[in-house]
């Protein structure tokens, strides 16, 4: 198939796109695109095919250069890209594999309040979680931590905010490892990074990052919905943000000294926002300590709003957190590299997976899932955008393809500058007030650029997910109250 692009795409089945190895000289591996016939239509109106097939040239590249459903054009690496390069074959990392918001990530909140309990409050509420969270380009945090205090954060994660009272120990095992990765050197992390972090800690930040109210409107899976205390027409939290400009500065910081490593390890990419180097190398080493480092402070980032959201009910319900049922179903990381064990062709390898707007998915009974999930799978969270709905889904052992990856969200279809053109934000809020759905946004202009026209259709995006058995859906949320920078 060769919709308007010159990579040749060869249709595997009805979600399953391949680009022969062959295409380019360079590739090492073929590249994969999920996505049916209708998304593919936008998939391709940008260049991210083109860069799933330059991320197929990166050395020590496993299995396929891949991408999910709600893929589009990034840095180096499209939007929704996965890669895994094996260790002890000279595999290497590269910045533009994970991004420049490092662990921007979701969590999913639940509380005992169905819609009908909600709605005579849901103004106070959604404008009482606006005062609560700050929001916004540059928007900073009630909380202001020293540089001493800070790498104590990126050292220990969420621990750090459970250890301060902002938090507690179930909501570490509610969080993808436990809220903080090991190794994280936080000495590796530059002072210009720390200084733009001191001041960001319970922070939403601006763009497509949110607070959300919603409503649990329909049940895939009963039984997995049980487990998790889920019920049709439940009231639910979903935050999703990441690790603001600190995780920002280590991206830029590593991408500029990356480049200089093209050439020390004789790498040659056709990018050079691909710009990598060995795993094992001590500049790999660096930026994987750094990066776990911003991936901790985003953990903490999303736990201290949480902490912030818990306030917020109490002030407008006149309850304990506790009395009103806010418990953490599960935080998810998109934007992060991490050290896997994965078995390909019957040998256990040591890989360096890259998940770039994409969303880890174990399955049930694996071993780095905390207890609580290994019965059942780990929760992914799939966000939509502000007027249409969300998902939680589950991790299943047939996403073992895509080192149990998939994607993370709706993916965008059009630019910020075309949105303003196309969009007027009052007329947004009035449409989206009309539909039962209240608005409160730092910028206008934001919420503009976040229309739900910006996007792909996310029902669409998870029923790929779904078709390709990298995730199963367990239940759908539609938005009453959001909050944006």
């Amino acid at each position: 198939m060769n919709l308007a692009t010159s990579v040749p795409l060869k249709q595997i089945d009805p979600v399953r796109y391949q680009i022969p190895s062959d295409y380019d000289p360079g590739m090492r591996v073929p590249g994969r695109i999920y996505a049916n016939e209708k998304l593919l239509v936008d998939i391709l109106k940008d260049k991210a095919v083109h860069q799933v097939v330059n991320v197929a040239h990166l050395p020590g590249i496993v299995g396929y250069s891949m991408a999910m459903p709600d893929m589009h054009w990034g840095y180096g690496f499209p939007i929704g890209g996965v890669a895994a390069t094996n260790i002890d074959e000279g595999g290497v990392i590269s910045p533009g594999g994970v991004g420049f918001d490092i662990n921007c990530g979701v969590r999913l909140v639940r509380t005992n309040f169905s819609e009908r309990e909600v709605r005579p409050q849901l103004r106070t509420l959604v404008k009482e979680l606006y005062h609560h969270v700050p929001a916004g380009v540059g928007s900073q945090s009630g909380l202001r931590l020293a540089s001493t205090e800070l790498k104590q954060v990126l050292a220990k994660g969420s621990r750090w905010a459970v250890e301060h009272g902002f938090g507690t120990p179930s909501d570490l095992e509610a969080t993808e490892d436990d809220g903080g990765i090991k190794d994280a050197n936080p000495d590796f992390v530059s002072e210009r990074a720390i200084d733009r972090g001191k001041k960001q800690i319970g922070t939403l930040g601006s763009g497509n990052h949110f607070l959300e109210v919603q409503v649990i409107d329909k049940i895939f899976e009963p039984v997995i919905a049980g487990e998790l205390n889920l019920f049709e027409n439940q009231v639910v939290l979903m935050i999703h943000c990441g690790s603001r400009g600190l995780g920002y500065q280590v991206c830029e910081d590593f991408c500029r000294l990356f480049v200089q490593c093209l050439e020390k390890y004789q790498i040659v990419v056709p990018d050079r926002q691909l710009a990598c180097a060995p795993v094992q190398s001590p500049e790999g080493k660096r930026y994987l300590a750094a990066m776990r480092s911003a991936a901790n402070f985003a953990f903490t980032n999303r736990q201290y709003i949480l902490h912030m959201v818990r306030k917020a009910f109490e002030t407008v319900f006149g309850q304990t957190w506790e009395e009103l049922g806010i418990h953490l179903i599960y935080d998810v990381a998109h934007n992060i590299a991490k050290i896997e064990t994965h078995s390909r062709d019957g040998k256990n390898l040591q890989l360096c997976v890259h998940r770039k707007g994409a969303t880890r998915a174990f399955p049930a009974g694996h071993p780095e899932l905390s207890e609580k999930y290994r019965r059942i799978g780990q929760p992914v969270i799939i966000p939509g955008d502000m007027g249409r709905n969300s998902y939680l889904l589950i991790g299943i052992e047939s996403a073992q393809e895509t080192f149990y990856s998939c994607c993370h969200g709706a993916g965008r279809v059009m630019s910020r500058s075309r949105a303003q053109k196309e969009f007027k934000a009052h007329e947004l809020i009035k449409e989206l007030e009309a539909r039962g759905i209240i608005v409160v946004a730092e910028s206008l202009d934001t919420v503009t650029e976040e229309a739900p026209g910006v996007y792909k259709d996310v029902t669409e995006v998870v029923d790929v997910v779904d078709q390709a058995g990298l995730a199963k859906k367990v239940c759908r949320m539609r938005p009453i109250g959001v909050v944006k920078g």
